[in-house]
């Protein structure tokens, strides 16, 4: 039966477009439970969602079926009633402290931090929320094993998150039918998306949400300073100039929109031969010194360059937890360090 529905929809075109939905992609996935059929659609546009609803139960109005469509790409909302850095509204009140993770540049190893981060924090005992902030680079899912999950709702209508490692994890990544799929949204979608992430989710009670943002200072680390009130911020940079070059900006921004800066991470910071031993300063070395001593923060620890490490977050087995000591204390004293400065 499915490929039959699957086949009267290829005759469904989308509004305005001389493709149909099948051919677009617009379908994420089809469920059949007895007498009823789930579509899940992935329309980011409100009014071209109802206008495919109404075709598609048009389409089917002649099965003995009850036909359910279901929409999973988040849509602007018209009446968003945002807040100011200085006085932000709180769409997470069931997370004690909030988490920013970013970086001033891409490839500096954020993610990598942001999923160690908070694995090590639930390692201390605490409960922990991961929210994948960067939505055009959704690499969260991969690092922890759950990127051919895909959204489910509970009783409540909420979307039930995934777990892996004994943390609560969303992403934009888990909504797109494949891993290579591109979310081609305007900043105005994103940002609704990840509000929605926040509002929609059943997360449960949190001692802490860790938030991996985008990187760069653009509309997703405004809105987030404007809709949760963020505990502080951690940086993610590598010793070489032009990444302190473009985490200084990040750490302007955080000052300028007046969230608390938590500390500074230098990943990348060295590499050590694991033949001789011999040390090696590949992207320089003093920067993340440099940088912290400029802007008066702390400085929350080192992570070299390691190759275990990078194979642990490509496998989805994360360091913190399937490393030696030495790779797990990399994370754990970062966060004993934060621990430190946000008490």
């Amino acid at each position: 039966m499915k490929q039959e529905i699957l086949n009267l929809l290829k005759e469904i075109k989308y509004p305005n477009l001389d493709k149909n939905i099948v051919e677009l992609k617009v379908i994420n996935d089809i469920k059949i439970n007895k007498n009823e059929v789930e579509i899940t659609l992935q329309v980011t546009k409100e009014d071209a969602f109802k206008k495919l609803e109404k075709s598609i139960k048009t389409k089917l109005k002649n099965r003995p079926i009850k036909v359910k469509i279901i929409n999973i790409a988040p849509t602007p909302k018209k009446d968003m009633n945002y807040g100011t850095s200085l006085k932000p509204n709180n769409r997470a009140p069931y997370a004690k402290k909030i988490i920013a993770v970013t970086s001033g540049k891409g490839g500096v190893g954020k993610s990598t931090v942001a999923v160690n981060f908070s694995i090590a924090l639930a390692q201390d005992g605490f409960s922990v929320g991961l929210l994948d902030a960067d939505v055009y680079g959704p690499n969260v899912p991969r690092m922890l094993q759950v990127a051919d999950e895909k959204l489910q709702w509970n009783d409540n209508d909420k979307i039930i998150p995934s777990e892996n490692f004994g943390i609560k994890i969303m992403s934009v990544g888990l909504t797109t039918p494949s891993s290579d799929t591109p979310l081609v949204w305007r900043s105005s979608v994103a940002v609704s998306a990840l509000i929605q992430f926040l509002e929609d989710v059943d997360w449960g009670e949190l001692d802490f949400l860790v938030i991996d943002m985008p990187p760069g200072t653009g509309d997703v680390q405004l809105t987030m300073a404007q809709e949760l009130p963020i505990t502080a911020g951690v940086i993610v940079t590598t010793p070489q100039l032009i990444s302190t070059d473009d985490v200084s900006r990040a750490i302007m921004m955080f000052k300028d929109i007046k969230v608390k800066i938590g500390g500074l991470v230098e990943n990348m910071s060295y590499f050590i031969a694991p033949d001789t031993k011999n040390r090696y300063d590949i992207f320089g070395t003093g920067g993340g010194e440099k940088i912290a001593s400029k802007y008066n923060i702390p400085l929350l620890g080192k992570i070299p360059l390691d190759m275990e490490v990078r194979e642990f977050s490509d496998s989805g087995t994360p360091a913190v937890a399937m490393g030696n000591d030495e790779q797990k204390n990399y994370y754990k004293d970062i966060v004993k360090n934060l621990l430190k400065e946000i008490k």
